[in-house]
């Protein structure tokens, strides 16, 4: 390898987690590397003890290096050593949404290809409702005598059921390793949400991994945070922190997920630093009535994404530092912002290391203030993925003309700063105008009884979109659509200003908070569903 190729490749001591976990246990292992409880605890050197462990047992189970294994587990220390002892053996590690059942939960296992699947007790009993293709090893976490139902495998086949015991194997029966872990090798397959189609299984190496979280994306992030994760492990925004603080020798806190109610009480009793607020998060926490412990807390660093509250004030009533970013699954933190951005709505400027387009529907460039689809690439290798797991047309499509599509539509203004505007097959057209349905939930949500919002369009009886806008309130408030509609008539021009108005307790959403817009595209205009030109609201266009 040349000298060039060494310098743009991070060491494996800084991206792979066996080699990583390695130094940190010899060198700080008693430092807190996982804080699970305010009693509880693991350190570095507890953590490589767990991984090498479960590795053992694994590899007892007929897991090799470069294996898939499929884990379907919450997060939990369970789920974490279970990662940690795949990836420890070589073999890939396959996180599944605990969401998962039946044709969904079917079209990953048989992709993933796997024959060991660590799933929870809890959801076990889904897989006797799928063909469940290559299993052959179940291993139950989560109760003390696992019993499946009957499961259809392959005709004539038994599947092998094995209690939580079966992970814990002794460190001195493990094998060495067949060759080297290196940067560049399979560390995990992550499926993407599949809102438009099957999900697709995103390979990510371990320098793909490193870059997603590493000094030039996350930049504010030291060896001195404790990251609280209170995303999915199954999601990369819930791997990035456990990555990202491993490789600079920090902590993290491991929470089963994101609730408003216990968001502060987790953050003081596990002495957490920097947390990641994703999707509606951080509206939840600002729509919060103010409270003199709005400060009484240790956080210091809150990263939002995206950046639908004002920044400057979140900072200013918590007394945190803020950032904002963007990043999806499949690359590496293109963009980054400065501390304390003030625009909201905006997503940065691309970090050290990557480079950016914003293009139309041919890969041609478009001009400043255009929404426009962003592409990436890296001038690093293996710092984004390496393709869809067995979908080559999927990963042609991504990766065209010598760049990663990311399907996301963005405008750049005059400084230099990228503003996402819409997944751009959620772009809505109106009357000849192109309405960003991100734009018109921020305002919305900035009413104080809105809770959340999501915004889609529904067909027309004149051609193109009607805007429908769907809202949740703050608990124990109502909503007036007619109030809302004049609550924004001076704040968007008059095509964006939704023509009807859903009022629903809450909106459906994913295990990392985001809104599961399909649900709310499938359902429509319903019954329920306020109309302003039944209602008689008139809404014209202004003469300037």
């Amino acid at each position: 390898m040349s000298d060039r190729a060494i310098e743009r490749v991070p060491a494996a001591d800084h991206c792979v987690l066996r080699s990583t976990l390695e130094k940190w246990a010899a060198t700080q292992p008693d430092k807190v590397f996982a804080k699970l409880s305010k009693t509880e605890a693991v350190t570095y050197a507890g953590m490589r003890d767990l991984a090498e462990s479960t590795a053992a047992g694994l590899q007892a189970l007929g897991v090799k290096q470069g294996d898939t294994v499929v884990v379907w587990l919450p997060n939990s220390l369970d789920c974490l050593r279970v990662w940690f002892g795949i990836n420890w053996l070589g073999a890939t590690y396959v996180p599944i949404n605990t969401a998962y059942r039946g044709q969904l939960l079917q079209h990953v296992l048989h992709n993933a290809g796997a024959e060991v699947i660590i799933a929870h007790a809890e959801l076990v009993g889904r897989l006797a409702d799928v063909h469940i293709a290559n299993l052959k090893t179940v291993v139950v976490v989560g109760c003390v005598t696992p019993e499946l139902p009957r499961i259809a495998g392959r005709e004539g086949f038994t599947l092998k059921v094995h209690g939580a015991d079966a992970l814990h194997g002794s460190r001195t029966d493990l094998a060495p390793l067949q060759q080297p872990i290196e940067p560049w090798d399979l560390q995990s397959i992550v499926y993407t949400s599949g809102t438009t189609g099957p999900s697709k299984g995103v390979m990510s190496s371990y320098a793909h991994l490193h870059a997603m979280s590493g000094a030039e994306g996350f930049y504010m992030l030291s060896a001195d945070d404790r990251y609280l994760c209170n995303l999915p492990l199954f999601h990369v925004a819930g791997t990035i922190p456990v990555m990202g603080m491993l490789s600079r020798g920090g902590s993290i806190a491991l929470v089963p997920s994101f609730s408003t109610e216990t968001f502060w009480p987790s953050v003081v009793e596990t002495e957490s630093t920097v947390v990641l607020l994703l999707g509606v998060m951080a509206t939840f926490i600002a729509k919060r009535a103010p409270s003199p412990d709005d400060r009484s807390h240790p956080l210091r660093k809150v990263i939002i994404v995206p950046l639908s509250e004002d920044g400057p004030t979140f900072s200013d009533r918590f007394g945190v530092e803020v950032y904002t970013l963007y990043n999806m699954t499949e690359i590496s933190t293109p963009l980054v912002s400065e501390l304390n951005p003030t625009k909201v709505g905006s997503c940065g400027q691309p970090r050290k290391g990557v480079e950016v387009r914003l293009v139309d529907a041919n890969d041609c460039d478009v001009p400043p203030g255009t929404v426009g689809e962003l592409l990436v690439r890296t001038d690093a290798p293996w710092a984004m993925n390496s393709g869809y797991f067995k979908n080559p047309e999927a990963t042609a499509s991504a990766w065209r003309n010598g760049w990663f599509h990311t399907g996301d539509g963005f405008w750049v203004d005059g400084e230099g700063t990228y503003f996402f505007s819409d997944r751009m097959k959620d772009s809505i057209r109106r009357r000849g105008e192109n309405i960003s349905s991100f734009e018109v939930e921020a305002e919305i949500a900035l009413h104080p009884l809105v809770r959340e919002v999501a915004v889609i369009p529904v067909p027309s009886a004149l051609s193109e979109d009607d805007v429908l806008c769907v809202v949740a309130p703050v608990p124990g408030e109502s909503i007036d659509p007619t109030e809302l509609l004049e609550y924004l008539r001076p704040r968007m021009p008059h095509f964006m200003l939704p023509r009807y108005v859903r009022i629903v307790d809450e909106l459906p959403k994913t295990a990392t908070q985001k809104v599961l817009k399909h649900i709310l595209r499938k359902d429509g205009v319903t019954t329920d569903t306020w109309d302003r030109d039944v209602a008689g609201v008139v809404v014209r266009r202004e003469k300037f």
